[in-house]
């Protein structure tokens, strides 16, 4: 049996499963953000405690974080529950668990769910898409999770696609995850006149309504996925693509967005299968706990 815990900004959710990835037990509790980086720590502990309770047995424990460990200095970076920026969470979870851990970037995780038992399964690479109040990425090749020496493989997000657009947390301008994330399709929208109260759902429903900003709005969206999406194509030609977070539920990422993939791909055919992911928001715990494989435990 193998423990997940999904480190979010708002929740922690935690989960078990079995040899065959099969669900146990889950549990999901307040992040605590506000108190601070050692209320998350205590929480993360009383979590594993609580499932272990739930199965009577001590586990091996998998976290997916937002941001990643710096390979220089073994410190939280780039992530958006700050209070974890620069410090070593690595190192003080495994102390306060008292076990080897296993830790990845949660979009790593996602990918690594899909690949193994998910949308991807069967698939020799498999490159796992987050679009949602970021943009993020992960590889997994053969069933095996590809972070890359610096811990940044599929950070694809963070690729400048329009040098003169928007302005990026990470300190340059136009990058991916500012044009085609939830927000980024809202702030665009406003942009060209829209209302800022809109949600890049309601967008997308005002665009099949006929609303023109909309309709305009989402042929842009369309249009960047394609130009991004090509570039990591480019680069890895994976043998699929598993879409997830809120804006894979987007229907014409799969139509019209592939087209526009196509288009600026550099072949003469895109063969490459774009798909929906299978489990949904589970995919980052599921994949956390599955950091440990069975025939590695």
């Amino acid at each position: 049996m193998r423990i997940g815990i999904d480190l979010g900004g708002t929740k922690i959710e935690g989960i078990v499963l079995d040899r065959s990835a099969r669900e146990l037990t889950r549990k999901r509790v307040d992040t605590r953000q506000a108190s601070g980086y050692q209320a998350i720590l205590q929480t993360i502990a009383e979590l594993v405690d609580h499932l272990e309770a739930e199965i009577g047995a001590k586990c091996p424990v998998g976290i997916g974080t937002p941001g990643a460990i710096s390979a220089i200095t073994g410190m939280m970076k780039n992530s958006n529950t700050v209070c974890l920026n620069g410090q070593p969470l690595f190192e003080d979870l495994q102390a306060l668990l008292r076990r080897p851990l296993r830790i990845a970037n949660d979009a790593n995780c996602f990918a690594l769910s899909e690949a193994l038992d998910g949308a991807g399964k069967g698939y020799g690479m498999v490159f796992g898409v987050i679009m949602g109040t970021g943009v993020g990425g992960g590889i997994v090749c053969n069933g095996r999770l590809h972070s890359g020496r610096q811990h940044i493989g599929g950070e694809w997000g963070h690729n400048i696609l329009e040098p003169d657009g928007p302005n990026c947390y990470c300190g340059h301008r136009g990058c991916v995850e500012t044009l085609i994330s939830g927000p980024a399709v809202a702030a665009d929208y406003y942009r060209h006149g829209g209302s800022d109260a809109l949600q890049a759902g309601d967008i997308v429903a005002s665009a099949g309504q006929g609303d023109a900003l909309a309709e305009a709005a989402m042929r842009r969206f369309l249009d960047r996925f394609g130009r991004a999406l090509a570039m990591v194509v480019n680069i890895l030609d994976p043998d699929v693509i598993v879409l997830g977070g809120g804006l894979s539920n987007v229907k014409q990422l799969y139509t019209e967005g592939r087209e526009r993939l196509a288009h600026y791909v550099f072949n003469d055919e895109l063969i490459t299968p774009i798909l929906q992911n299978v489990h949904g928001d589970s995919s980052g715990v599921r994949g956390a706990a599955q950091l440990w494989r069975v025939d590695e435990m």
